[in-house]
């Protein structure tokens, strides 16, 4: 086994190990033996076991799965604009989730977390379509720097149109509050089932394309001197990239700087090979987004905060950091 692969491994354990501290930590503390009882010998009636099962299970499971996509898609951007700054946020993904998901709530009333998951892909899927069209306006196609600005262009209209419903629906800004500030609190094993399909074809094909997108990575050039047909690849990487973030928005809401951050610490540990680079940021993400989770259920003592909130106060020192070294 070499020392990529090895580091993989130990990767694995340690999502197994936040797993399962996002199992028995929390407000109300469970002993570790009790945890893994209730995953394996469940007691309908013990109310440990009925808040492992109904609560913390699905939480950890969605921040786990979660984490894996949104790193996976900001590994795969960071890829194929060759910008790293790049994250899922920069195509749109994120705010057309919430512009339709808002839309939902105001004209049709919609409050199930589980109704608002069809929106939000549309959303998504809408916003990652809008970007590749105005991307591919105009002479050379497809290049980095139009879907750049493209996918800022769509970003901060759908932002704005979200925040401008928001204004003058008060039954919407309070019912989105928590979803918008990217929350892991209050969602079922069910919700998780009608999410899962998608999360686990985006994380399949994302890795099917690693060895395209490790290609495509080395420039434009490079890739189609090999042979690459680099705007399929493109195409398929923006596919890959809806699919993952807008699964992950649909169910826990935009959860920033996940994208951002953890492709940069995967590369100093795994080096620049994407096709090490996106399974590492699977894990990697997953790990961190468990650790935030558990984070936010002792930030405030009263009460908890969205894990988006800790992710971002994480995240922005670190764009910040960035920033300051790309100048």
């Amino acid at each position: 086994m070499n020392i990529r692969a090895a580091g993989l491994v130990i990767g694995l354990l340690l999502t197994g190990a936040g797993l399962l501290g996002s199992i028995a930590l929390g407000k109300t503390a469970v002993p570790l033996s009790v945890a893994l009882d209730a995953l394996t010998a469940f007691d309908h009636e013990s109310r440990e076991h009925l808040l492992i099962r109904t609560v913390r299970l699905p939480r950890a499971l969605i921040a786990m799965t979660v984490g894996a996509c949104l790193a996976m898609a900001g590994a795969v951007m960071q890829a194929i604009t060759r910008n790293p700054l790049a994250g899922p946020e920069l195509f749109g993904v994120s705010q057309g989730a919430a512009l339709l998901v808002v839309l939902h709530i105001f004209v049709w009333g919609g409050v199930s977390p589980g109704g608002h998951i069809g929106f939000a892909f549309l959303g998504a899927g809408l916003a990652g379509l809008a970007v590749y069209v105005l991307g591919s306006i105009g002479g050379g196609g497809l290049t980095p720097l139009k879907l750049i600005l493209a996918g800022s262009v769509i970003n901060l209209l759908f932002a704005s149109l979200t925040q401008g419903i928001l204004v003058f629906d008060e039954q919407s800004l309070d019912t989105m509050r928590f979803w918008l500030a990217g929350s892991l609190t209050g969602r079922n094993i069910e919700l998780f089932y009608q999410v899962l399909p998608f999360m686990l074809t985006g994380l399949i094909g994302t890795l099917a394309l690693s060895k395209q997108v490790n290609v495509i990575s080395l420039g434009e050039d490079a890739a189609r001197s090999l042979g690459l047909r680099t705007e399929w690849v493109k195409a398929g990487s923006l596919l890959a990239v809806v699919v993952l973030a807008g699964s992950s928005v649909a169910i826990a809401g935009p959860i920033g700087f996940v994208g951002l951050a953890v492709p940069h610490i995967v590369r100093s540990i795994a080096g620049p090979d994407y096709r090490w680079v996106i399974p590492y940021s699977a894990v990697a993400g997953a790990v961190l987004l468990l650790l935030a989770d558990i984070a936010a259920r002792f930030a405030v003592p009263a009460q908890e905060v969205p894990a988006g909130i800790v992710t971002a106060l994480l995240g922005a020192p670190f764009l910040i950091y960035l920033a300051q070294r790309r100048s």
